[in-house]
């Protein structure tokens, strides 16, 4: 079993365990006399090399993907312990060597083309010591201490080199942690302070801000004032020099002026509106004159008509012919009301339809106790509602609703009217309840 090595910085102390069955037996010899024809590998390497390479050459994200790959029972979390497993599997020939040299040759590619370049053991040192300087040490490690001529003392410079950094960077790390938590600290201490003195900024800037506005605010309203200072002295002015009480004298005037003719314009548009009511009110008179005077021209006419073809006809009907209206011939109809003085144009009339006029005059001077007699002998009652007495409208009424006689009450007690009455009586239209007609 080899003796435990002892590096301090990146490489870590390495309690080499009992290596495993090896595939092969190693080609290298370790007789630092000769040089070997061909570039050597992990497993062909001496014990004392495996702890610095595995440590250097391989970083701590790639030794835990090898062990996760072929180690069992090993907490990735332990880094020591993963480190000493693959320093184990480095001694001899097995497939977790094999994987790490082939994973080394593949990833210091770069740096193997450039130490091939290296013709002696001198050129290699040189080489590396160049690399060394720069701070390349990984690749530069695995190209210099595998070279097919390199010398056993180049490789104990080499990882004399190693060793010494590991010391150095322990040692620097260490006073780089002291540097960094002080550095953290006094990080913290102005972020606070920084942070306290941000809000201390913007609590002075909110107040400016504040005082900004209030003094926009307060120079606004001076120049409103100042405008109206202004303005108010150029009124003054004008008061002072009498231009602004000859200019209100002026405007007064034009104002009485303006409302006088304002006043004649009402009183015109007052009487018009007056004129036009009375004319609307004319024209509906004028309307409903007209439309009178209408229905009595057609019943005149259609009275005419019937009294034409009653002459024409009287000589040779003897009432039994179709032109010839059995319900008014030789019929008596009693007038009631109506105008006295208009009664024997009333009968005229009534005579050319072959009808018998008797009349009551409404209680004028008849008494209204022969009413009833009157209404029963006659076939008929007429009575013009707007020239009789209202005992006799209503005894009238109630007489024909009785008796069921029928009853024509119309408005209208001229000979127009009497005329149109008595068309529509002969037409047939009539109340049996002594319902009015207006014929207007």
């Amino acid at each position: 079993m080899t003796p435990p090595c002892r590096l301090k910085g990146t490489l870590a102390i390495a309690l080499v365990p009992e290596a495993p069955q090896p595939v092969s037996q190693p080609a290298g010899s370790t007789d630092n006399t000769c040089k070997p024809l061909k570039r050597a590998k992990l497993w062909e390497l001496d014990d004392k090399h495996h702890c610095p390479v595995i440590g250097t050459c391989l970083p701590m994200d790639e030794l835990a993907k090898v062990a996760r790959r072929f180690f069992n029972l090993v907490d990735l979390r332990d880094e020591f312990a993963m480190h000493v497993k693959a320093v184990g599997y480095a001694n001899s020939r097995n497939t977790v060597s094999e994987a790490i040299q082939k994973h080394l040759e593949r990833k210091y590619q770069a740096q193997i083309t450039l130490f091939e370049r290296a013709k002696s053991d001198h050129d290699v040192l040189a080489t590396w010591q160049e690399h060394y300087a720069h701070g390349e040490v990984g690749g530069a490690l695995w190209a210099a201490i595998t070279h097919k001529v390199v010398s056993a003392a180049t490789r104990q410079r080499v990882l004399a080199d190693i060793h010494m950094l590991s010391h150095q960077i322990g040692a620097g790390q260490a006073a780089g942690s002291r540097r960094l938590a002080k550095a953290e600290k006094e990080a913290v201490a102005a972020r606070a302070a920084q942070d306290k003195q941000k809000k201390h900024q913007a609590r002075n800037e909110a107040k400016l801000r504040l005082h900004l506005l209030k003094a926009t605010t307060e120079r606004d309203r001076l120049r409103s004032a100042r405008d109206e200072v202004v303005r108010l002295k150029e009124r003054l002015a004008m008061f002072e020099s009498g231009t602004a009480m000859m200019d209100m004298g002026r405007k007064l005037l034009n104002l009485q002026a303006a409302n006088e003719e304002l006043m004649v314009t009402v009183q015109r548009g007052w009487a018009l509106e007056k004129t036009l009511k009375v004319a609307h009110e004319e024209a509906q008179a004028l309307a409903h004159e007209r439309d009178q005077l209408i229905a009595e021209r057609d019943a005149l006419e259609r009275l005419l008509l019937a009294s034409e073809l009653d002459e024409n006809t009287e000589k040779d009907c003897d009432g039994q012919c179709s032109n010839c209206d059995p319900a008014m011939i030789k019929q008596c109809v009693l007038y009631v009301g109506g105008r006295s003085s208009l009664l024997a144009h009333y009968r005229a009339l009534a005579e050319r339809l072959g009808i018998r006029l008797i009349h009551h005059d409404g209680g004028l001077e008849e008494s209204l106790s022969r009413l009833p007699d009157m209404i029963n002998g006659a076939d008929a009652v007429m009575c013009p509602t707007d020239y009789v007495s209202h005992s006799a409208y209503y005894q009238l009424k109630r007489q024909c609703k009785r008796s069921g006689k029928p009853c024509l009450l119309f408005k209208g007690a001229g000979v127009s009217g009497f005329a149109v009455a008595l068309a529509r009586l002969s037409a047939g239209q009539f109340s049996l309840a002594g319902t009015p007609v207006n014929f207007v």
